[in-house]
Formats: structure tokens, sequence, C-alpha cells
């Protein structure tokens, strides 16, 4: 039986959100080696955490890469070592990517020999001054700096990731003291800056909710039963009266399924909104599906259905964890080739949905397929993914555009090969669509004839 993909072009339903978004870039030394891939794939953020390797490569976004002595005048320029943060801020420029700016230090995973960074800031009123002149330098022009208009600041990263200060790889101190470093620092960036937004904490995620009902009480392990008892703890503290702090976005982590990460979006949407945080944007900052996959296209395949899937839940941004090609975690670039694997399609198809820019409705007939659409003036474009195991037949009507043209991510091509129109048509469209296959429609009056990579 011929499944059937429609598209309703003439009812838009909002904003195709940023589910394209990346950790860091391709950084290999200082070469500029694949950058322009990001720029290809109108990647709009990448949030800055792990940057550089280990301790943030010791140059890197970190505070203590930036501001090296925590005895120094954090008035001072000269206190400040900003030259490779500064050089990765202009190469994202360059591309049009805007930094997600996380404020704090990279995960320490071998802390049990010896913890080094990620104890809590001896003060945290100079902490928040450091904070508070790197915006500057980055915003304002301080010290010789920029005017980027980054946007998101960050306060640490995953604080609840062991129960255990002494085990735990990104904060040495307990649930407390990090609300109050939270409090302090949020409140006096919301002071100076009240434009920007400021927000938190980077959870380790909501894997505890899945085996029994939601609540704060439902775990399967105590670890994972600490995540939800932080995160409920952590929203009762900033929203108490002798408390108070913003929350502008509250972001988490999540290495699961697609349905998986649906049901945690519902859950977080549910808790801030219940805790008096409806206008807080919800943004999944880690996540990757396909660790064990890179280059396969059944990566790809999990990429896009993760896209699609989160479009429409209760989130506003999705962040692919890693892009940095030295990463075990990235998935988008062949470390040895210095190439990009099929996965990072998967970013250039969601890309070219994001340019469109208005989501419009669609729904493909048959168990295991998933599709998001969009339209822009005269374009239209639809990212479809097969995760079936079946080979499936699809017939699309292309009405009201005059021509349509197919692009393909699947293990039959080559990664050089799926930028690449395959047909063109107009009227009624039938295509094969195999297992683990993803496919990109372009829709237009004309025939473009093109690369999707040209564009």
């Amino acid at each position: 039986m011929m499944a059937e993909l429609s598209v309703f072009w003439d009812k838009p339903i909002g904003r195709i959100k940023p589910m394209h978004c990346v950790n860091n870039a391709p950084l290999d030394g200082t070469s500029d080696l694949l950058w322009d891939t990001l720029k290809r794939a109108k990647v709009p953020y990448a949030r800055l955490h792990d940057t550089g390797g280990i301790y943030g490569g010791n140059r890197y976004v970190d505070i203590p890469n930036i501001f090296r002595d925590f005895s120094a005048d954090p008035e001072d320029a000269a206190s400040y070592d900003f030259a490779f943060t500064d050089w990765l801020m202009e190469r994202l420029a360059e591309q049009g990517v805007r930094p997600f700016y996380r404020l704090g230090v990279t995960i320490e995973n071998a802390c049990k020999i010896k913890a080094y960074r990620i104890f809590p800031p001896e003060d945290d009123l100079r902490w928040a001054r450091i904070c508070e002149h790197i915006i500057r330098h980055y915003n304002e022009g301080w010290a010789n700096g920029f005017h980027y208009g980054i946007e998101y600041w960050e306060i640490w990263n995953e604080p609840d990731n062991e129960e255990d200060p002494l085990v735990n790889p990104m904060w040495r101190g307990d649930m407390e003291r990090y609300f109050k470093l939270y409090e302090r620092v949020s409140n006096y960036l919301k002071e100076k800056f009240p434009h920007l937004k400021i927000g938190g904490y980077a959870s380790c995620g909501f894997y505890g909710i899945l085996n029994e009902a939601v609540s704060a009480e439902a775990h399967v392990s105590p670890r994972f039963g600490y995540f939800l008892q932080f995160f409920h703890a952590f929203l009762r503290y900033i929203s108490s009266k002798e408390h108070r702090s913003p929350l502008d976005f509250f972001s988490w982590h999540s290495y699961s399924s697609a349905e998986s990460n649906r049901r945690y979006a519902d859950y977080v949407r549910k808790v801030l909104d219940e805790n008096g945080f409806a206008d807080t944007e919800s943004i999944l900052n880690e996540w990757n599906a396909g660790i064990g996959e890179r280059g396969k296209s059944r990566d790809a395949a999990n990429i896009a259905a993760m896209m699609c899937a989160m479009q429409d839940a209760p989130l506003n941004m999705l962040m692919y964890y890693d892009a940095q090609i030295h990463s075990s975690y990235c998935g988008l670039y062949d470390p040895v080739g210095k190439r990009v694997f099929k996965a990072y399609y998967s970013f250039l198809y969601f890309g070219r949905l994001y340019e469109l820019g208005t989501q419009v409705p669609c729904a493909v007939s048959g168990e295991g397929m998933c599709a998001v659409a969009a339209r822009g003036g005269e374009q239209g474009g639809v990212l479809l993914v097969n995760c079936s195991g079946r080979q499936e037949r699809i017939r699309v009507d292309t009405r009201p555009f005059m021509q349509a043209e197919l692009f393909r991510i699947g293990e039959s091509r080559s990664a050089e090969s799926c930028g690449q129109a395959e047909c063109m048509a107009k009227g009624d469209l039938t295509f094969e669509i195999f297992p683990d296959e993803v496919v990109y429609l372009r829709f237009g009056d004309e025939a473009r004839k093109g690369s999707l990579k040209d564009d």
C-alpha cells in the first residue's frame, strides 16, 4: 500500500524553531577547515561548553581560562585573557552563528584523581563581577571587545551530576550551595543587563519519570531520583519570596530517544508552569541519540527524527552535543578524513526549513514515519524520516508549486552526494523511501537544479 504525504501549505502554524543548534564548532586547532558547514546549514546557535576539550583546552570560554588569578581585580582589563575565546567568537560570527555562553567550567571526568576547577567560587559576588565583565567585553566593547549582542548566559553546567560532591565531576558542593550561587549571580547580572536572558542550570535530565507516574518521587535509580529532587528544590528556592531569582530559560540534557525526549519536554514545561515560570524558555541544550552510529545513515535518521519530534514539543531550542571534530560525541565530522558525515545533512536539510521560516501542517501515513514542513514566499520544504524499519512508497501532491526536487540521506549514498537533487517532478510525485533514510523535498515554481550545499 502506498503511503500519502499531505502538506497544508495555506495554514501557517508559526515560526520554525531552532532545532538544529549545536554545542561548540568544528574546532581543529586554529584551522578554518569545515567551519563553513555551519553557515551552509544555517546553524543559529552554538552553546559553548566543554569547548576545546579537557579543562576548556586551558584557553577557551571557562572562567578560570579567561580570569586566571581569582585574586586579581575584576575591573582591570589586564586581569583577563580573552585571546582564544575572541578567536572563537570571531569565527562563529563569520558563519552567522550566535554563541550561547556557559558561565562556569568544563566537566572534569577524572575528578576522582583530583578536582581542579569545579569547586564553588570562594566569593560569589567577585565571580559575578567577572561574569559581568566577560559580558561587557563581548556585548559592549569593554577591554577592546565586541558588540555581538550575545543573548543567552547560562550559569554553570550540571551541578546535579552526583549527590555526593566528592564524585560529582561538575560541582564540588551540595545543591543548596548551587542555589545560593545562582541566586546571587542571576540577580546581579539581571540588574546589570535586564535585556539579556539569564538562566541555567543545564540539568542532567529527567530519565527518572519514565517507569512510574510523572512525579518528583518517580525514579529508576538514586542518581536519577536526585536529578528530579534537585529540579523541584531549585524551582521552590528561586520562586520563594526570600530568594526570588530570574529564570529566563531553563536548560536540560538528555541522551534518550525522540519519544522519551518528547515526554521529558512535556514534563519540564508542566513543572515550570506549575511553579510560576510560564514565561521561562525550555531548552534541551545537550542531546545525542546516536553516539554508536557515527558515519551511518541511521545516525542521520535519528537526528532528523529528533528534530521533527521536538519541533512540535513544548520546547524552545534543541542543541546537539557535540560539533567538535575531536569529540567522541561528534557525529557530524570525520576526524580522520576531515569531511562531513551523513548526519551533517540532517542539519543542512533542517536549516532549509528554518530559512523558509513558517511551519505548516503536514501528515504522513504509515507507522514509523515523521515529517516537518515549512513555507517561505514561493518556496516550500518537507523533511521526512523513515524510522519504520521497512521500505515505503510515498506519494505527495506538489500543488500549488510547479516543481519539486528530492534529496536523500541513506545507506546507498555517499556523504558527498547527500546534498544533490535526485529528481524533479510536478503534479503527483511518487518515490521510494528506505529504512533509516532521510528525505528533503524542495518545492518551488521554477526548477532550481542546484545543490543544497551551494544555496
